[in-house]
């Protein structure tokens, strides 16, 4: 038994890049910054903040909603698979890129309250529907968070 699943909290790098295919189907691909804080050991050694970018990929009626929704400075929860690809670049180097297909993306409400294991889970009023939601279904808007995106220090 194997099991490939990534479960990320963090804030939208940039606005996503939605791509359109002939066939009608859609990528988007934006990046997600996680952060670790800092802390001072016993012994008085620094360990300093870290930052991890993450790239994602998101497809078929998930890419409705990171295109409605979904914009820098955001505050997202990701769910999906972690892969591995390779290509060669303009010079015949052969490049690795490793990238998260969200097979979830919800924005992560940082008001709710941690459950008895101490998470929090995701807000459930603003996911992506997994399928296309009905013609009078009124679309969920972005929490307050999102508007405060000049702010962030990337």
């Amino acid at each position: 038994m194997a099991l490939n699943k990534v479960i990320l909290i963090g804030n939208v790098g940039k606005d996503p890049v939605i791509k359109y295919f002939d066939s009608g189907n859609a990528v988007a691909n934006f990046t997600v910054a996680t952060n670790e804080r800092g802390y001072t050991l016993s012994n008085g050694t620094e360990v300093p903040e870290r930052t991890e970018w993450h790239n994602i990929v998101v497809s078929r009626d998930r890419v409705q909603f990171v295109e409605k929704f979904v914009k820098k400075g955001s505050l997202v929860y990701v769910e999906g698979k972690i892969r591995t690809r390779s290509y060669e670049d303009a010079s015949g180097q052969k490049r690795y890129v490793t990238e998260i297909y969200a097979d979830k993306v919800e924005f992560y409400d940082i008001g709710r309250k941690p459950d008895a294991d101490g998470d929090v889970p995701p807000a459930p009023a603003a996911s992506a529907p997994q399928s296309a939601p009905p013609p009078t279904e009124a679309p969920v808007a972005p929490p307050p968070a999102a508007e405060a995106a000049d702010d962030l220090p990337f």
